[in-house]
Protein backbone atom coordinates (compact mmCIF):
# COMPACT_ATOMS: atom_id res chain seq x y z
CA UNK A 1 0.00 0.00 0.00
CA UNK A 2 1.20 3.65 -0.79
CA UNK A 3 1.96 5.95 2.14
CA UNK A 4 -0.92 8.42 0.77
CA UNK A 5 -3.73 5.16 1.34
CA UNK A 6 -2.05 4.39 4.88
CA UNK A 7 -2.47 8.24 6.04
CA UNK A 8 -6.38 8.53 4.80
CA UNK A 9 -6.91 5.16 6.19
CA UNK A 10 -5.54 6.59 9.53
CA UNK A 11 -7.31 10.03 9.30
CA UNK A 12 -10.76 8.30 8.89
CA UNK A 13 -10.12 6.12 11.74
CA UNK A 14 -9.48 8.75 13.96
CA UNK A 15 -12.46 10.30 12.56
CA UNK A 16 -14.57 7.56 13.40
CA UNK A 17 -13.12 7.22 17.00
CA UNK A 18 -13.78 11.40 17.54
CA UNK A 19 -17.71 10.23 16.34
CA UNK A 20 -17.40 7.95 18.90
CA UNK A 21 -16.59 10.16 21.54
CA UNK A 22 -18.85 12.71 20.98
CA UNK A 23 -21.67 10.17 21.10
CA UNK A 24 -20.85 8.43 24.06
CA UNK A 25 -20.31 12.27 25.54
CA UNK A 26 -24.03 12.98 24.20
CA UNK A 27 -25.38 10.46 25.42
CA UNK A 28 -23.56 11.04 29.54
CA UNK A 29 -25.15 14.39 29.13
CA UNK A 30 -28.98 13.21 28.09
CA UNK A 31 -28.74 10.81 31.21
CA UNK A 32 -27.62 13.74 33.52
CA UNK A 33 -29.65 16.73 32.55
CA UNK A 34 -32.42 15.13 30.40
CA UNK A 35 -33.24 15.77 26.79
CA UNK A 36 -34.57 19.38 26.28
CA UNK A 37 -38.51 19.46 25.44
CA UNK A 38 -40.39 21.64 23.40
CA UNK A 39 -43.16 23.73 23.46
CA UNK A 40 -46.28 23.12 21.80
CA UNK A 41 -47.54 26.19 19.58
CA UNK A 42 -50.27 26.20 21.81
CA UNK A 43 -48.60 26.90 25.43
CA UNK A 44 -46.12 29.17 23.65
CA UNK A 45 -48.70 31.57 22.88
CA UNK A 46 -51.49 31.08 25.42
CA UNK A 47 -48.83 30.16 28.33
CA UNK A 48 -49.70 26.92 30.04
CA UNK A 49 -53.56 25.29 29.77
CA UNK A 50 -55.57 25.95 33.08
CA UNK A 51 -56.64 22.90 34.92
CA UNK A 52 -60.58 22.57 35.35
CA UNK A 53 -61.39 22.91 39.22
CA UNK A 54 -61.52 20.29 41.64
CA UNK A 55 -65.45 18.74 42.30
CA UNK A 56 -66.17 18.62 45.82
CA UNK A 57 -64.74 15.39 47.28
CA UNK A 58 -66.93 12.53 48.92
CA UNK A 59 -66.66 12.53 52.52
CA UNK A 60 -63.93 9.81 54.07
CA UNK A 61 -64.94 6.25 54.99
CA UNK A 62 -64.71 5.24 58.46
CA UNK A 63 -61.61 2.98 58.17
CA UNK A 64 -59.65 2.46 55.00
CA UNK A 65 -57.34 -0.33 56.47
CA UNK A 66 -60.27 -2.63 57.45
CA UNK A 67 -61.32 -2.94 53.61
CA UNK A 68 -57.62 -3.53 52.08
CA UNK A 69 -56.39 -0.99 50.29
CA UNK A 70 -56.99 2.90 50.16
CA UNK A 71 -60.50 3.82 48.46
CA UNK A 72 -60.29 6.63 45.97
CA UNK A 73 -63.42 8.20 48.59
CA UNK A 74 -61.00 8.03 51.53
CA UNK A 75 -57.65 9.47 50.10
CA UNK A 76 -56.87 12.87 49.32
CA UNK A 77 -53.20 14.13 49.26
CA UNK A 78 -49.99 12.54 49.31
CA UNK A 79 -47.69 13.14 51.69
CA UNK A 80 -43.54 13.43 51.93
CA UNK A 81 -42.51 12.12 55.35
CA UNK A 82 -38.85 12.48 54.93
CA UNK A 83 -36.08 13.59 52.56
CA UNK A 84 -35.18 16.82 50.66
CA UNK A 85 -39.04 18.05 50.59
CA UNK A 86 -40.41 16.45 53.93
CA UNK A 87 -43.91 18.07 54.70
CA UNK A 88 -44.61 18.80 51.83
CA UNK A 89 -48.63 17.43 50.47
CA UNK A 90 -49.66 17.07 46.89
CA UNK A 91 -53.47 17.09 46.49
CA UNK A 92 -54.59 13.89 44.56
CA UNK A 93 -57.19 13.37 41.70
CA UNK A 94 -57.85 10.61 39.68
CA UNK A 95 -55.05 10.84 36.97
CA UNK A 96 -51.78 8.66 37.46
CA UNK A 97 -48.84 10.16 38.65
CA UNK A 98 -45.52 10.30 37.89
CA UNK A 99 -42.65 9.81 40.02
CA UNK A 100 -38.98 11.02 39.18
CA UNK A 101 -36.18 13.48 38.45
CA UNK A 102 -37.36 14.19 35.07
CA UNK A 103 -39.16 17.97 35.04
CA UNK A 104 -42.14 16.34 33.10
CA UNK A 105 -43.22 14.15 36.87
CA UNK A 106 -45.73 14.98 38.43
CA UNK A 107 -43.78 14.79 41.64
CA UNK A 108 -40.12 15.90 41.16
CA UNK A 109 -37.49 14.33 43.45
CA UNK A 110 -34.17 15.58 43.05
CA UNK A 111 -31.50 13.37 43.86
CA UNK A 112 -28.77 10.55 42.99
CA UNK A 113 -31.06 7.02 44.02
CA UNK A 114 -34.39 8.32 41.75
CA UNK A 115 -34.58 7.37 38.29
CA UNK A 116 -35.56 9.95 35.71
CA UNK A 117 -39.05 7.93 35.83
CA UNK A 118 -39.05 6.30 38.48
CA UNK A 119 -42.66 5.20 39.74
CA UNK A 120 -46.03 6.11 38.62
CA UNK A 121 -49.49 6.31 41.56
CA UNK A 122 -51.85 4.78 39.89
CA UNK A 123 -55.66 4.32 40.35
CA UNK A 124 -57.37 0.96 39.54
CA UNK A 125 -60.58 0.61 40.03
CA UNK A 126 -61.08 2.57 43.27
CA UNK A 127 -57.86 1.81 44.77
CA UNK A 128 -54.69 3.31 44.77
CA UNK A 129 -51.52 1.57 43.59
CA UNK A 130 -47.60 2.15 42.87
CA UNK A 131 -45.90 0.30 39.91
CA UNK A 132 -41.90 0.65 39.84
CA UNK A 133 -41.51 2.05 36.05
CA UNK A 134 -38.00 -0.16 36.32
CA UNK A 135 -35.88 2.31 38.20
CA UNK A 136 -32.39 1.37 38.98
CA UNK A 137 -32.66 1.64 42.50
CA UNK A 138 -36.10 0.39 42.86
CA UNK A 139 -39.27 1.39 44.97
CA UNK A 140 -40.18 0.14 48.38
CA UNK A 141 -43.58 -0.62 49.74
CA UNK A 142 -43.35 -1.03 53.26
CA UNK A 143 -39.50 -1.45 53.48
CA UNK A 144 -40.13 -4.66 50.58
CA UNK A 145 -38.90 -3.79 46.55
CA UNK A 146 -41.44 -4.21 44.70
CA UNK A 147 -41.24 -4.32 40.66
CA UNK A 148 -43.84 -5.22 37.22
CA UNK A 149 -47.55 -4.81 38.20
CA UNK A 150 -48.84 -2.36 40.69
CA UNK A 151 -48.96 -3.20 44.17
CA UNK A 152 -51.98 -1.49 45.82
CA UNK A 153 -51.38 0.72 48.75
CA UNK A 154 -53.05 0.89 52.38
CA UNK A 155 -53.24 4.51 53.68
CA UNK A 156 -50.64 4.93 56.00
CA UNK A 157 -48.01 2.63 54.02
CA UNK A 158 -44.58 3.68 53.50
CA UNK A 159 -43.66 4.45 49.85
CA UNK A 160 -39.74 5.15 49.72
CA UNK A 161 -38.57 6.45 45.86
CA UNK A 162 -34.84 7.42 46.29
CA UNK A 163 -33.85 8.96 49.67
CA UNK A 164 -37.54 10.16 49.86
CA UNK A 165 -40.49 8.47 51.68
CA UNK A 166 -44.35 9.24 51.34
CA UNK A 167 -47.54 8.09 52.18
CA UNK A 168 -51.35 8.20 51.36
CA UNK A 169 -53.64 10.03 53.74
CA UNK A 170 -57.25 10.78 54.01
Amino acid sequence: MSELVLLLLRIGFLVLLWFFVFGVVYSLRADLFGVKVRKLPAEAAGGAPVAAPAAAKPKASPSPRAGGAARVNSVSKLVITSGPKAGLELPLGTEPMTIGRSSESGLVIRDDYTSSHHARLLLRGDTWAIQDLDSTNGTYLGGKRISGAPVPIDIGDAVKVGATTFELRA
